[in-house]
């Protein structure tokens, strides 16, 4: 002890810092509250981290904080100290940099002076230990740059060292460090914390009694020579104390140096090796406090880290390189989909887009567009429903194909399309199904196999429509459309149709029938609702969603082959290649903001883009229709054809009867209908009404 108390080295008392471990999981909750919660704001935020007296010698002494950081109730992990601390999360980096250091520094210093002065920090040792974090998220590249800072209160001078630092079994006896052990164990049940971060002791040859720093007083009555207290030390150095004392010794000076001489100090380090618990590596010594003159200003204060160069300056964790490529990719999908809510759309409910699943009947140049834009929007589950393989003209405008794909008499599309879609992203859940849609009109050879395969078609047909809650129109003819919507229809499911000219285009959603279980006035109660007689008006702004009427509602004639007896130009879709694109993006943009809708299917409908009878949705007007004609000028066209029961699909009759016997519409739909069907269908009672249309 005569060597130690001699060695220049140890004539002053000297700390070892805190280094700071942020764990994985606390950068990738702070993503989830900046992007969900936090967005703009750059106010302070609360959290908590953890330091421990058991870690193995070499170790550092760290303050952990992990995701549990932003959860203040959380519990700490057993056996370790818990420390509150203030999160600044800049939104640029500019921000962070700019950032006055010695502010933040000055005010967590004041109030930890605060908690002493006040006596709060005795009865929350915890106070002593607050520390700050300034960090900037990159969301983008998943960089996060951050400064850590644990503010430590300086006493006047340096405190001089009575006693240099020496093992605990070198200063107490076996006994008496069991003792030890037992009476801090009964301290933190007592107090019912996980670990004490400050405790007094007094020991003679047989006892040791331990108590909490608010009972100083009671437990150190009078004048005393010295007095010996515990901190619990996440340092491991046999030579340094580390940084919790500091604050602590501030704390002693201030409030008690008057009623002794010295201060021993016991650093606590409580290891459990090979299931054998051992204090005895803690360090004991003995310092002589500074005198403090009565002042009601904060001491200064350090305490921000140093970088991996040893300089003064932030860290840099690049999160980027240790992330699962796949959840990398999935995380940066949803980032600008997320940032619209920060500023733009608050009240944007992502879930309801992320979430629907979508049927794409058609995986064509339309197909390939409006698949695309879905997974701008996020939606993860997509399914292709296609019976024609990839052909030479078909990559140049369908943006899911290339060269290879048309080799050898080309892919199925739908297959291809998929699996585009899973190389592109692969969180989609995407499905491919190489199968035929029956259609008015188109005659073949009526065998049993045939038939048979028919039947199949549309039993898969309904059971994918059943399966999904959008379902997208993108085909070539417009009789293939006519069995899908029919379907949808008796499912109550939405239907988005979009269609090319070579220089229009249209795209509309379909009316929805009435739900079993709500009448016409239960649905937007909000909003005026048109009566009968005035749905043909286009002054009425808002019409319901069961009564707009579908792709089919306007004609006059059953669908048929349009593809018989028509030339090459006639039989392909012949459009500006631009129609396809804009027509996709817009066929899913109106899918959004049907879901958008409080009444999501069911959404009125605005005859004009009057914004004072604008629906209460986060996107604005839903639109029933939208075309453009000769592209002098892209405009929305609120056509509303009345819905009619005179038409198949919106007859509730017909309907019913459909879903009973759809094993039955194969043969009776894929040949001209006869002029009795006609009259079944009640085509030749609407064809009727046309003669006496009132203009």
């Amino acid at each position: 002890m005569a060597a130690a108390m001699g060695d220049p080295s140890l004539s002053r008392l000297q700390f070892a810092p805190f280094s700071s471990a942020l764990d994985v999981g606390f950068w990738h909750e702070l993503t989830q509250k900046k992007l969900n919660e936090y967005r703009l704001d750059e106010a302070p935020k609360d959290i908590k981290g953890y330091y421990y007296n058991g870690d193995s010698a070499g170790l550092p002494a760290r303050l952990t904080l992990e995701f549990s950081a932003f959860d203040m109730s959380a519990p700490t992990p057993a056996r370790c100290c818990p420390a509150v601390g203030t999160l600044y999360n800049t939104n640029t980096l500019e921000a962070f940099k700019a950032a006055d250091k010695k502010l933040l520094l000055e005010e967590a210093a004041n109030k930890i002076w605060e908690s002493i002065k006040s006596g709060a920090a005795l009865d929350n040792p915890v106070l002593l230990n607050k520390f700050l974090l300034l960090t900037f998220a990159d969301l983008k590249k998943y960089h996060f740059y951050y400064w850590f800072c644990s503010p430590a209160l300086c006493l006047p001078e340096s405190i001089p060292l009575i006693q240099g630092p020496v093992g605990l079994d070198q200063w107490f006896l076996p006994k008496q460090i069991q003792a030890l052990e037992h009476a801090y164990d009964d301290l933190c049940q007592t107090e019912g914390v996980p670990a004490l971060p400050y405790f007094l002791i007094k020991y003679d040859e047989t006892t040791v009694l331990v108590s909490s720093l608010k009972h100083y007083s009671n437990f150190f009555p009078g004048q005393r020579t010295k007095i010996t207290v515990g901190v619990y030390d996440p340092c491991n150095l046999a030579q340094y104390p580390g940084w919790p004392l500091r604050n602590f010794l501030v704390l002693a000076a201030h409030r008690w140096s008057g009623s002794f001489q010295s201060v021993e100090v016991v650093c606590f380090r409580d290891r459990t090796l090979q299931g054998v618990r051992d204090v005895a590596h803690s360090i004991v010594f003995e310092v002589k406090l500074p005198e403090m003159a009565f002042s009601p200003d904060c001491p200064k204060a350090v305490g921000w880290e140093k970088n991996q160069k040893g300089g003064m300056g932030p860290r840099m964790v690049n999160l980027s390189e240790c992330m699962d490529p796949k959840r990398l990719a999935e995380s940066s999908v949803d980032l600008n989909l997320k940032l619209m809510c920060w500023r733009l759309v608050p009240t944007l409910d992502l879930d309801k887009v992320v979430s629907a699943k979508c049927l794409l009947l058609g995986a064509g140049t339309l197909g390939c567009n409006v698949a695309r834009t879905l997974m701008g929007w996020g939606v993860r589950r997509i399914t292709f429903v296609d019976n024609a393989k990839i052909s030479y003209s078909n990559p140049v405008r369908q943006p899911l194909y290339e060269f290879e794909d048309c080799l050898a008499g080309g892919k199925p599309k739908a297959l291809a399309a998929a699996d585009r879609l899973q190389k592109i992203f692969p969180g989609v859940n995407a499905r491919g199904f190489n199968m035929s849609i029956p259609m008015p009109g188109h005659p073949v050879n009526f065998s049993s196999v045939t038939l048979e395969q028919a039947r199949r078609d549309v039993d898969q047909l309904e059971q994918l429509i059943d399966d999904h809650d959008v379902i997208f129109l993108l085909m070539d003819t417009r009789e293939s459309r006519w069995l899908p919507a029919v379907i949808a229809a008796s499912k109550r499911k939405l239907v988005i149709n979009a269609a090319l000219g070579f220089d229009t285009f249209v795209v509309m959603r379909h009316g929805l029938k009435k739900p079993r279980h709500q009448g016409a006035g239960g649905l937007c109660p909000s909003y005026p609702v048109a009566s009968a007689d005035l749905l043909g008006s286009s002054l009425f702004a808002n019409i319901p969603g069961y009564k707009l009427g579908c792709y089919f509602c306007n004609d006059v004639v059953a669908p048929g082959d349009s593809t018989r007896d028509r030339t090459l130009d006639q039989q392909c879709t012949v459009s500006r290649p631009g129609l396809a694109v804009i027509a996709g993006a817009l066929a899913v943009e109106l899918m959004v903001s049907v879901l958008q809708h409080p009444e999501g299917g069911y959404a009125v409908a605005s005859s004009s883009d009057d914004r004072m009878n604008e629906p209460p949705t986060s996107l604005g007007l839903v639109p029933h229709q939208v075309s453009a004609q000769k592209l002098r000028v892209i405009f929305s066209f609120f056509l509303l054809p009345k819905q009619t029961e005179l038409w198949f699909y919106h007859s509730a009759s017909q309907v019913s009867v459909l879903r009973v016997k759809l094993y039955h519409l194969p043969q009776g739909c894929l040949r001209a209908l006869s002029s009795s069907e006609m009259q079944v269908l009640g085509l030749c009672a609407f064809q009727h009404s046309t003669f006496f249309f009132p203009l």
